[in-house]
This record gives C-alpha cells, structure tokens and sequence, in this order.
C-alpha cells in the first residue's frame, strides 16, 4: 500500500512557514526519503525512528530542487546512513555546496522509491532544476515547492527563477490531473485543480497590477513592489522583489515592456 509518512524538516522560519515536509517510502526492507531538510537534529532521529519502526535501511533521498531547505540536508543523511544514494536534477553551481556525491535524474526517468515506481516529471520555474515526482498508481504527486495551500510560492529571479516556465509547469500539472499533491510546504492539498487553477490567476493578477504600477508612473522594481506588496513584513520585501523582476523580464521576454539601466516602462 502506498503511504508516504510525513517527516517534518523542523526548520520553521519566515521564507519557510511552519517549515519543511519531508516524505518516507517504505516497503520491502528497502526506503526512499522525498527531500533532505537542513540537517536538523529532531529530522534525523524522526527519520531513524521511521525506519526502525519498518524495519527499513534508507536506500534513496530524492531532493526536488538545490534550494537550501530542500537539499542542505543530505550531508548529515549521508552520515548517519552510508548505504544512501542522493539523487536530483543537475544544477552544478548549487549542487556543489553540499558534499554529496549526486545521481543526475531527469525528466521521464522511473525511480524505484521504497519498492513503488515513481516518475520524474521536470517542473522548472522555481528553480531551474526543480523536480517532481509521480506516483502513477494512486494519481499522487510530491509537487515540492510548486504550490502551498494558503500562500504563494517565490520565484527567485536572480537565483534562476523564470515565471514562463513556471506558469508552464503549473499546467503541466493541471494535465496530469492528481488526485492529491504531497508538497514541500504546508498541508497535503486534496483539491489540486482548485488550488492550480487558483495560482495560475494569482499570477496573472499580479501580472497585471506589475502593469498596472508601471501605468502609474513607477520604473523600478522596489517602486514597483512597495505599490504592489503595501504593508508587507520587512522580512519578506527581498522575497517580493525577486517576484515583481520575474514578472518583469517575463513581461521584456513578450516584448511588452523594456529596461535601461535599471529603469523599466511600458
């Protein structure tokens, strides 16, 4: 029976909520853990419990994207058992910083994850190697930091975030039509349509107030975000900045609008 068990990352902060999930595939003797967490102690014991619990060696950690909170983890994973493969999409400049030795995967590669067949799916956009993973048989999918229920996501300008191909994505998603999304963040989404649907006119609502702010007369994108994101915690401006500029260079992408020098119009 396919029943991913939810290991919380203990990592709670502004950028990450009430914190990182992660997911443990267990069957056969044999287990898959879907994200790494950042190394957190209570993680680690939590995880070695798991295991115990299903007399299971952890064989497979599956990482969705090189994001810090995803990925910083796997070092100290890999201590505490050796007989793990760490496996992602490649993207070298992250993949570097954690002393792993990585597994490259890609799109439409099938992955055995605690004796079930999961299928990578690439979903860039977030990141550029953001990955997420298929469980054809009970229409789930581990959507990793594509979708939160009750917030938005970030797109990381200056890190490879790109708001086309995440849109993309997205639909990508919406075609696969699942049954439930397991995420990164927050609570298992049961309603996966209504929540895609809904982050796709998100976006294109703030598409257009992005337009809207520069209609007014603002040209950057600090002056774009304090029109667009009044009131928000200091803690989250450098998030929403990353937002508004990929918004932007979708928009210079279509031709729709253009920049000098850090000035931007219609």
């Amino acid at each position: 029976m396919f029943e991913p068990f939810l290991l919380t990352a203990h990592n709670p902060s502004p950028m990450t909520g009430g914190g990182n999930n992660t997911y443990l595939l267990a069957g056969s003797g044999t287990a898959a853990l879907v994200d790494a967490g950042v190394g957190e102690p209570d993680h680690l014991r939590e995880l070695a419990a798991a295991l115990d619990d299903r007399r299971a060696r952890l064989d497979l950690v599956l990482v969705t994207h090189g994001h810090r909170d995803h990925a910083a983890g796997a070092p100290a994973i890999a201590a505490a058992h050796p007989a793990s493969a760490f496996a992602k999409h490649p993207w070298p400049e992250e993949d570097r910083q954690y002393d792993v030795r990585w597994r490259a995967i890609g799109d439409g590669d099938v992955v055995s994850a605690g004796a079930e067949p999961l299928t990578v799916v690439h979903t860039p956009g977030h990141s550029p190697d953001h990955l997420a993973f298929w469980h054809e048989g009970t229409r789930t999918l581990f959507s990793g930091d594509l979708v939160v229920q009750g917030s938005s996501v970030m797109i990381h300008w200056s890190r490879g975030g790109d708001l086309a191909e995440y849109l993309a994505s997205l639909g990508r998603l919406q075609a696969l039509a699942p049954a439930r999304l397991l995420p990164a963040h927050g609570p298992i989404i049961d309603d996966p349509q209504t929540v895609l649907s809904a982050y796709i006119a998100h976006r294109l609502e703030r598409e257009q107030q992005v337009v809207d702010a520069l209609h007014a007369g603002a040209s950057t994108v600090q002056a774009i975000a304090e029109s667009i994101y009044h009131g928000l915690a200091p803690a989250l401006l450098p998030a929403a900045r990353e937002n508004v500029r990929a918004h932007l260079e979708k928009l210079k992408r279509e031709g729709r609008v253009l920049e000098s020098g850090g000035q931007w119009r219609l």
